[in-house]
């Protein structure tokens, strides 16, 4: 044991030292509050200048409304208008392929910011179209879209015989307050809320996972190169070297772990934002400790037998492409999280640690699957282990050419 707690210390010691580690304990709680908070701070900054927005109206009715209301219903904090509405082509009998012909040019040539073709009839159900070299300014297309609705609706009441007057007064604006319900009571759970609390414990789980799985197979790498490992295993067993760096590993992520908490408390306490409960944090301690012991195991018996970096990099790059998986499912996770598809990925080992971080703060899963998961990771990560020791003790002392995948398999299942 004293053996063993020595590589550890060893294995801590060095990689907490080094600038790798120290930059990326700080940089990593910054790019993911920079990716999480200033996309939304953008797309909520209001704009600066007037934009110059072009219309084309075969109908002949819409354009004039549209252009009062965009320009009186929009203003810039100067007071000027935030749009201007140039008519390109208004009438009856206009022709539309060649008024759009000359519209694109001006859109491309910079001239306008976009136009909108407006088709169909002012009594009916109509086709929009918004025209641009950047249809990424989703705030104009929605506006325009939402003037163009109330224009388009007054125009059909008054053909009706309606009041417009009317109308405006049976329009009723209704803010939808999200509100998530589990066995403890309520609480307050908008889409933005729930997804980034999934989002910031999947995150943290996979940055965790892959840095010090990279860490741990470039360790193994160095020492088999520079011949240390022949040092090390004449003074340890290969068992007694392969747990010390699990070890040391492990509380250099607890120490990750335990740096990206603190930061997580205090900005709580400043801000005054819960993302989650005391008992859901707990929870996924519990997964992130089962799931990176499961990748320690993994990590080591496949990086073990690796003689070059560009082999650490291709099987390193391998095992990321098994973490992402949750990533991308993390909109039909929060649409449909009793989904059939999602509960049989969870119980996949490789994924059972991701699925539950994405699974968790979205919504609790039933007792059993928590006690089942669990299970299923304590015992994958005794078999794992067990395997990843079989293939240490052949692959720490191999040189040469790298073994196949198949002869791999074997060591770790016959030793």
């Amino acid at each position: 044991m004293s053996k063993i707690t020595s590589v550890a210390k060893w294995e801590y010691l060095e990689k907490v030292k080094s600038k790798a580690f120290l930059i990326g304990l700080f940089l990593t709680p910054m790019l993911m509050v920079i990716m999480g908070v200033l996309p939304s701070l953008f797309m909520a900054q209001e704009d600066t200048t007037t934009k110059v927005v072009g219309v084309i109206d075969p109908t002949g009715n819409l354009a004039g409304p549209l252009i009062r209301e965009m320009e009186s219903r929009y203003q810039l904090a100067n007071g000027q208008p935030n749009y201007l509405v140039r008519p390109l082509a208004v009438g009856k009998g206009i022709n539309v392929p060649s008024a759009v012909s000359d519209a694109d040019r001006l859109a491309v040539s910079d001239e306008i910011e976009g136009y909108c073709v407006i088709g169909g009839g002012g009594n009916g159900d109509s086709v929009a179209e918004y025209r641009s070299k950047a249809i990424g300014d989703l705030r104009l297309i929605g506006r325009l879209e939402e003037t163009l609705k109330s224009v388009m609706t007054e125009q059909k009441a008054m053909t009706l015989g309606i009041s417009p007057a009317v109308v405006k007064e049976l329009t009723v604006k209704l803010d939808l307050r999200p509100v998530k319900l589990s066995k403890a009571g309520e609480e307050e759970g908008g889409f933005e809320r729930v997804f980034f609390s999934a989002y910031v414990f999947l995150m943290a789980l996979f940055l965790l996972i892959i840095t010090s799985g990279q860490m741990l197979v470039r360790s193994i790498l160095e020492e088999k190169s520079n011949r240390i490992v022949e040092v090390l295993v004449s003074s340890c067993s290969s068992t007694e070297l392969m747990a010390g760096k699990v070890l040391g590993l492990s509380a250099l992520g607890l120490t990750q772990m335990g740096f990206w908490a603190i930061i997580g408390v205090a900005v709580t306490i400043q801000f005054g934002v819960s993302l989650v409960t005391p008992g859901v944090a707990a929870l996924m301690v519990v997964y992130f400790t089962l799931g990176y012991l499961f990748y320690a195991a993994v990590f080591i018996g496949a990086g073990s037998p690796l003689t070059t970096e560009q082999e650490a990099q291709q099987v390193t790059s391998y095992l990321v492409m098994l973490l992402i998986v949750p990533i991308a499912l993390a909109f039909p996770a929060m649409k449909n999280p009793d989904a059939t598809w999602l509960k049989v990925l969870t119980f996949i080992p490789f994924l059972t640690p991701t699925m539950m971080a994405l699974r968790i703060p979205i919504q609790m899963p039933a007792l059993w699957e928590i006690l089942a998961t669990v299970l299923l990771m304590i015992v994958c990560i005794g078999l794992a282990m067990v395997g990843a020791g079989r293939v240490f003790r052949i692959g720490i002392l191999s040189t040469g050419k790298s073994p196949k995948l198949a002869e791999i398999f074997r060591w770790a299942i016959k030793g």
